[in-house]
């Protein structure tokens, strides 16, 4: 049976913390808030849950999956490098809707695929940073089965996932927060490029990093 805990406007958010960082930590799947919808989350380096969330997903391992983290810093943890242009981005829209595709860490000792590009970002809403900041590195994907929307609403979640979540974080209808998806820049070659518009409009990026290249330029059109 899933735990759930309600923390919408901060209410409970230390006992929603502890019992998160509990479940993470055990290798369990935490139903987690985010800036438009809820994602599905576990600890990065917990080999039982990342299997479970794929096994949730229907992914295999070849799957490279989402990493949120709660500072800039631990990105150097995480990534085998990070170039000027990065920490340009990350300095700028962190926290918030950018996801960076950076060269994985092949050294870690995680069941994430190192020969290719890991997805980062540093969250906005305020209960996923306070777990990220006693958990470290969460692997996350959004909280539906495949074909249907991301929920906005912990009881449609939980109809989709059911019994595979131990524990939900309810934050209340993200309906009404910002319903764009994070832009993903790739920064893992010498040019930053756009691969998905989002919440971050090109203007806004190349207003820090003017050499980041849109979509269609990127893809040659």
């Amino acid at each position: 049976m899933t735990l759930r805990i309600e923390c919408a406007d901060g209410a409970n958010r230390d006992r929603a913390v502890a019992a998160a960082l509990s479940a993470v930590r055990r290798g369990d799947l935490v139903l987690l808030p985010t800036e438009s919808a809820y994602a599905l989350a576990t600890d990065a380096f917990s080999s039982r849950g990342v299997a479970a969330l794929r096994e949730v997903k229907g992914y295999d391992r070849r799957n490279s999956l989402p990493v949120l983290v709660g500072a800039r810093s631990t990105v150097a943890g995480v990534a085998a490098r990070i170039s000027d242009d990065a920490r340009l981005l990350m300095d700028a829209f962190w926290p918030g809707t950018l996801t960076l595709l950076v060269p994985a860490q092949p050294t870690l000792a995680w069941d994430l695929p190192s020969d290719s590009p890991l997805a980062v970002r540093m969250p906005v809403h305020p209960m996923a940073l306070a777990l990220l900041a006693k958990s470290g590195p969460l692997v996350v994907t959004s909280a539906n089965l495949p074909g249907l929307p991301p929920p906005t609403d912990v009881d449609d979640a939980l109809v989709e996932l059911g019994s595979s979540v131990a524990l939900a974080l309810d934050a209340g209808d993200l309906a009404d927060l910002d319903a764009l998806p994070s832009t993903v820049v790739d920064v893992t070659g010498e040019v930053p490029r756009v691969v998905r518009a989002g919440a971050v409009s090109l203007a806004a990026l190349r207003g820090v990093c003017p050499a980041v290249l849109a979509e269609d330029e990127a893809s040659g059109a």
